[in-house]
């Protein structure tokens, strides 16, 4: 007898090229666990990615990003979700992102699939600044049978981008990491530290946070790890704020290799601005033994708990005070070591999973 197959996918290459697609790697492997098998529809790029998916289609329409050729391009793909309905018969539908054109696409092309949600973060960031993005998630959010959101700052959000229409839709669901057997990070002697940076160099994530913070210490030391469109304007800051020497730029790393990494540091820091959905790689920072110092934002301190410390986004002088604090006090960084691991192992991936193939189940009987 054929287990039930769930369609999804996002419309970006399969690779590593952020949270999303690591995050759906680690879920729909696990969901395998739980009886379903999956189907990862994407656009075409490198391939080599070592990902977790059972199956996998390549999407042939050009990307296009929110403007006058999306409704184009969100046809395409339309189109093209219809035939992969057709070649694989899915069981279910799970869209990711409340405002991708691929999401829209399984919006328009369901059916009678039964179909889920789930939301991201820059779905929902740029439903608040674009109203064509704005339609697009009111029309996914409309066609689901449940929302998935991660916290409940995410769900207030969404709940005021639908003007309270689907309420009862919206589900918290806490995501989650693969946890590993034990830290590989503990904390080191002395008063200087060596801070890392690690994720999407995007204006959001705001990493000029945290160079510009640096500069108004001494003697530490900060690693940005990662790829994106700032990393040219990041290296010319460094330069002109004199902190060249102490800020290193390395590309980005699989996600192996960077867990490898957080052993040569003492602390993450994380500088989002806006409204951030989990924090991944913060998470597995924690789960790994480095305390966080993270912007203040909605959701971010449920999310990590006590193993960091917050300050106000987008406030280098705020995020300085803290380094500094952080480097004298020695006895503080242990008791953060041990609450950030703490912390980490209440978002186990498999948790996360269990949630999903609980509501896929009830979606699925709820057709019948």
């Amino acid at each position: 007898m054929r287990r039930p197959l769930i369609l999804t996918g996002i419309d970006l290459p399969l690779e590593p090229s952020c949270g999303s697609t690591i995050w759906c790697s680690d879920v729909y492997t696990r969901l395998m666990g739980h009886g379903y098998d999956t189907v990862f529809a994407h656009l075409p790029g490198s391939g080599t990615w070592q990902h977790g998916f059972p199956a996998t289609a390549e999407l042939g329409v050009r990307k296009a990003p929110y403007g006058p050729g999306f409704d184009a391009y969100a046809d395409a793909l339309t189109d093209e979700v219809r035939g992969l309905i057709r070649a694989w018969r899915p069981d279910l539908i799970h869209a990711q992102h409340l405002g991708f054109g691929l999401a829209l696409a399984l919006a328009r092309a369901a059916g009678e699939v039964p179909m889920l949600s789930v939301a991201h973060g820059t779905d929902v960031i740029a439903a608040t600044q674009h109203e064509q993005a704005r339609a697009v998630l009111r029309e996914i959010v409309d066609a689901s049978m449940s929302v998935v959101v991660p916290n409940a700052a995410m769900a207030t959000e969404v709940d005021r981008l639908t003007g309270g229409r689907h309420t009862a839709r919206l589900v918290i669901v806490p995501w989650g990491v693969p946890l590993p057997a034990a830290p590989t990070a503990h904390p080191r002697a002395g008063n200087r530290l060596h801070l890392v940076h690690a994720g999407r160099l995007d204006a959001n994530k705001s990493t000029v946070t945290a160079i510009e913070a640096l500069a108004r210490t001494t003697g530490h030391r900060l690693t940005v790890i990662g790829a994106g469109s700032e990393r040219e304007t990041l290296t010319r800051l460094a330069t002109e704020l004199g902190v060249a020497d102490r800020v290193a730029f390395e590309p980005f790393l699989p996600r192996q290799d960077l867990f490898k990494r957080f052993a040569d540091f003492d602390a993450l820091l994380f500088t989002t601005r806006t409204l951030e959905a989990y924090g991944l790689v913060a998470v597995e920072a924690q789960a790994h033994g480095l305390p966080v110092l993270f912007s203040d934002l909605p959701g971010l301190a449920t999310t990590l708990g006590a193993g960091g410390l917050s300050f106000p986004p987008g406030d280098p002088g705020a995020l300085a005070s803290l380094i500094d604090h952080l480097a004298a006090a020695p006895a503080t960084r242990q008791v953060l070591h041990r609450d950030a691991v703490a912390n980490a192992r209440t978002h186990d991936i498999d948790h996360t999973a269990a949630h999903l193939a609980a509501l896929s189940h009830t979606a699925r009987e709820g057709t019948r």
